[in-house]
């Protein structure tokens, strides 16, 4: 089934600082990605999570740090943040103006899991 879907804008979360959009997903007839658009606040992080598929992150403006490993990655727009299926990881606005993402995501739904193995129920479609 052919679809063009509005480019929405995010919206806040139950996530402090951060706002979501999905922009493609199970709900729209695909059956194997799903696309999300995420705003952080500056000075904001995800919680360190992982996710049972791979996952790529565009920046599309502002300045961020993933940690993952013990280690950290700075990045920023125009550079991708590839995170393999089940690494623990998480997400840092580091600079003052908000950080633009586009993850781009392996599965719909995207089953996504706190450190310690418990699945997050994400308050948004995936």
């Amino acid at each position: 089934m052919l679809k063009v879907n509005d480019q929405l804008r995010p919206e806040p979360t139950p996530f402090a600082g951060i706002a979501h959009a999905t922009l493609a997903c199970a709900a729209d007839g695909i059956h194997q990605l799903s696309v999300w658009r995420q705003v952080l606040d500056a000075g904001t992080a995800t919680p360190p999570h992982s996710h049972e598929c791979d996952e790529v992150v565009f920046c599309v403006s502002g300045r961020g740090e993933v940690h993952a490993e013990g280690m950290t990655r700075h990045f920023g727009a125009q550079s991708s943040v590839v995170l393999p299926k089940g690494l623990v990881h998480q997400l840092f606005n580091v600079g003052p103006m908000p950080l633009e993402l586009i993850g781009i995501f392996g599965s719909t739904p995207v089953t996504t899991h706190l450190p310690d193995g418990q699945a997050i129920d994400l308050p948004w479609p995936s």
